[in-house]
């Protein structure tokens, strides 16, 4: 029988939570050292709707040597890669089965559309855990061709113990797309997830531990940034840090790598996405599309959001016409557990005043407010979608990452034009250009300043796609076989055979 996901389904079934708030180290669950906790909040009603255990120096000691311990013995790291293949398998399965929780706990935990985790956030971890589990038998190390009396190989190996700090905006998703590379290549991992929205990455520690993972190879502690995520980034016993999360803060782990033990650190940061549409493109409404879900979708919450939108002169109004009606019409801020609504809270009273003030600065620095600008709802940390006409590049709401639904329109002439507006960023992780001519699209494929280059669509791609910035928006590469070097190194053997 197909289940009918409404809106009285979902309350119901959130009501039947229960939620794990303790650490996962070594296999059990338990609390802080110092028996602190935090509140997990949820966004939509400001409820608190979990105390949470709150990991600091001490309980990251415990979890890394633990982590150190599994690697050591073997029992994950020299096991068979077939049969790490069958554990991550089993896992990404769980996560299939356990759908419906996962749903709500992002949805409670920091207000994402609960249709948007059934359609797009599970579906896509278990895609992507389920295609780094086939790569573990087909990544080799190399025999090399030199002197007849040397036998010279290479090897690929795991880098021992992994710590990965995940974000707030896509907490199971995130996750999911670190853990797989980190873990099918034999590595133990301590996982951080972010403080705001820490719940589900609970659940994924239990569901490895039922896959058959062995104790100690994921190990989850939830703490503050400040204290546990410092704590990983200064700790010597970490091997190598994975971290997708705001600029600044991949800016502190490379300096606390630099300050301990020099581990490797791979980051995935902020962005500020140009889409650039030519005038000489004949799908308009298409690129009106993609430019609406492009920044209203997750909120805005998304490093990849569509935010800076540049369009040709010749279609300029045209366009906003076009924009505003369909974000009108489609666009839905409401109880993130109504399957229609597209459009939850911020995850954050915090982020919500962040947001709302640069909405005011929008308006102080002369750019036309022609869409939203309010909360939306009556209470909860809900922002109405946003657009802002008349912008200019050099305009803080063009220029720095805002994190929530706030488009900004900026108008353009030329193709050099357009191209030096979308490069005058720090941030280089994504970009689109919407044209027929295949001589512009070549150009700015080749030279936008952007890891992802779309062409005549948006956040789209699949498990061959490298995603990963350019510039202040990070070094880290995930989704893609080359993720997997980045939780490997390298050792050449040379033996004389004399």
């Amino acid at each position: 029988m197909t289940t009918e996901y409404t809106k009285e389904f979902w309350h119901a079934e959130a009501k039947k939570l229960k939620f794990r708030t303790n650490h996962l180290i070594n296999g059990a669950w338990v609390p802080s050292e110092d028996g602190t906790t935090f509140d997990s909040i949820n966004p939509a009603t400001g409820e608190v709707i979990a105390k949470v255990a709150s990991g600091k120096s001490a309980d990251i000691d415990k979890a890394v040597a633990s982590a150190r311990a599994a690697f050591k013995s073997g029992v994950w790291s020299m096991m068979a890669p077939r049969a790490r293949l069958a554990v991550i398998e089993k896992f990404s399965a769980l996560i299939a089965e356990n759908a419906v929780e996962f749903a709500l706990l992002d949805c409670l935990d920091m207000g994402k559309p609960v249709m948007d985790m059934m359609n797009i956030d599970i579906p896509e971890s278990v895609k992507n855990l389920k295609f780094m589990a086939e790569t573990a038998d087909k990544v080799h190390g190399s025999l090399t061709s030199t002197d007849p009396q040397v036998l010279h190989y290479i090897l690929r190996q795991p880098m021992g113990v992994v710590a990965l700090i995940t974000p707030w905006n896509y907490p199971l998703m995130m996750a999911a797309w670190k853990l797989g590379p980190a873990l099918i290549s034999g590595n133990s991992v301590v996982l951080k997830p972010a403080e705001q929205a820490p719940l589900s990455c609970a659940l994924l520690g239990q569901l490895f531990l039922d896959a058959g993972g062995p104790p100690g190879v994921l190990n989850v502690v939830q703490g503050l940034g400040e204290n546990a995520g410092k704590a990983l980034g200064l700790h010597p016993g970490v091997d190598k840090i994975g971290f997708t999360g705001s600029t600044e803060v991949g800016k502190l782990l490379m300096i606390y790598a630099g300050q301990s033990n020099m581990k490797r650190v791979t980051t995935e940061c902020g962005g500020k996405t140009p889409q650039i549409v030519f005038a000489d493109y004949d799908n308009l409404d298409k690129a009106v599309t993609s430019a609406v879900y492009g920044i209203y979708g997750n909120m805005g919450e998304m490093c990849n959001a569509g935010s800076r939108i540049l369009v040709q002169r010749p279609i300029y109004e045209d366009f906003i016409k076009r924009f505003k009606a369909l974000a009108t019409s489609n666009m839905v801020v409401g109880d993130p557990l109504d399957p229609t609504t597209t459009i939850g809270p911020l995850v954050t009273t915090e982020q919500q005043d962040r947001v709302l003030g640069y909405i005011e600065i929008g308006k102080q620095e002369g750019a036309t407010l022609a869409l939203g600008g309010g909360r939306g709802m009556n209470s909860g940390a809900y922002v109405e979608p946003t657009l802002f006409t008349d912008v200019t590049s050099t305009m803080r709401i063009a220029q720095e990452e805002i994190f929530g639904p706030v488009g900004t329109v900026i108008p353009f002439d030329t193709e050099d034009e357009a191209l030096a507006i979308a490069n005058d960023s720090l941030y280089g992780l994504a970009a689109a250009v919407w044209t027929n001519d295949l001589k512009i699209a070549h150009r700015f494929g080749r030279d936008l300043e952007s890891g992802f280059v779309w062409v005549n669509t948006f956040d789209v791609g699949d498990m061959t796609s490298i995603w990963g910035g350019y510039k202040q928006s990070g070094n880290g590469r995930d989704t893609c076989v080359e993720a997997l070097s980045q939780y490997t190194q390298t050792k050449s053997v040379w033996i004389d055979l004399n």
